[in-house]
């Protein structure tokens, strides 16, 4: 409806926004839908939907549910319906908008959907294991979106973050989400993961690496389709990139420095094979997610296996 349409005119539908949510959860349930793209459920994910169809913030007061739609709001949730239904598109897609750390980022096919639970140790400073050590520089590898470095940035404005990505198109989405959110204290790299950051050493290194197996990439749900595939694959066991990152870690940490790395189901992969490694796992609110934390002095009294077992995959 455009700024000049006459507002007498306008008929409502005996129709309410909780009622378009409770269809749109409903028809989501029966059809089939996964959910693994910020929302793990066909009611979050119609209300953000409903939301973004009627120019509403995301956190609308429940207040508001028994509000009718005009006819014309009705027909443009129900076009995002038939969308998320049929075309499988993951919701990120059709809003062009994700919420990771309590952040609005643009989300678009150009990097995977931001999701990580590393979000939770964003916001609580990366404590309890940092244990108040000084941290002036951080690297996001992998970035993507630039969701983990730039929300980084935003929670510690004093910390100079650098976030590095291999792929073009990731990076261009990371400058205007960087934009979007006025992250001056951020900088983005292109890397095929430390190759481009010769020389650079940071105190703290944070990466959500692709980590999900050839065969469970190739099984994945439709959703997952519209992402980028370089985003997920890491080879048999999705230790391909973790392991060269482990090797290559400590030249690029300081004395105290701190790896923090997300394998997702690769998590028991990983023990398996460096069993002798220290390796923290991080209990979320929701529980063990795949998150490990590592000291640079560990990684460094075990370099002689890690790179035996990095080497190996080429």
């Amino acid at each position: 409806m455009s700024g000049s349409a006459n507002l007498t005119a306008v008929q409502f539908e005996q129709v309410s926004i909780i009622d378009l949510i409770r269809y749109g959860g409903s028809r989501f349930n029966e059809s089939g839908l996964t959910f693994g793209h910020s929302y793990d459920n066909a009611l979050d994910e119609a209300t953000q939907l409903v939301l973004h169809a009627l120019h509403l913030p995301h956190d609308l007061s429940p207040v508001y549910g028994t509000s009718r739609v005009t006819a014309e709001e009705k027909a443009r949730v129900l076009a995002l319906f038939e969308r998320r239904i049929g075309e499988r598109v993951p919701a990120a897609y059709l809003t062009g908008e994700a919420w990771f750390a309590g952040l609005s980022f643009k989300s678009d096919r150009r990097a995977l959907v931001p999701r990580s639970p590393i979000a939770e140790l964003i916001t609580s400073g990366f404590e309890p294991w940092l244990g108040g050590r000084e941290v002036e520089r951080v690297l996001d590898l992998c970035t993507g979106s630039g969701c983990i470095a730039i929300a980084t940035g935003h929670y510690h404005p004093y910390w100079q973050v650098d976030g590095a990505d291999i792929n073009d198109d990731a990076l261009s989405l990371a400058h205007e989400n960087k934009a979007r959110l006025h992250a001056d204290n951020v900088t983005l790299r292109k890397s095929d993961l430390f190759k481009g950051l010769q020389g650079e050493v940071y105190d703290l290194i944070v990466t959500n690496p692709p980590y999900v197996t050839n065969d469970e990439t190739d099984a994945l749900p439709k959703e997952y389709s519209y992402e980028p595939d370089l985003g997920l694959r890491a080879g048999d066991d999705g230790l391909d990139l973790a392991l060269k990152i482990l090797r290559d870690a400590p030249d690029h940490l300081s004395e105290n420095g701190l790896l923090i790395c997300e394998v997702g189901e690769a998590e028991q992969a990983l023990v398996a094979l460096l069993p002798e490694l220290p390796m923290a796992w991080v209990e979320f609110k929701v529980g063990q997610m795949g998150i490990f934390v590592v000291e640079r002095s560990d990684m460094v009294e075990h370099h002689a296996r890690i790179k035996e077992l990095a080497d190996a995959r080429g």
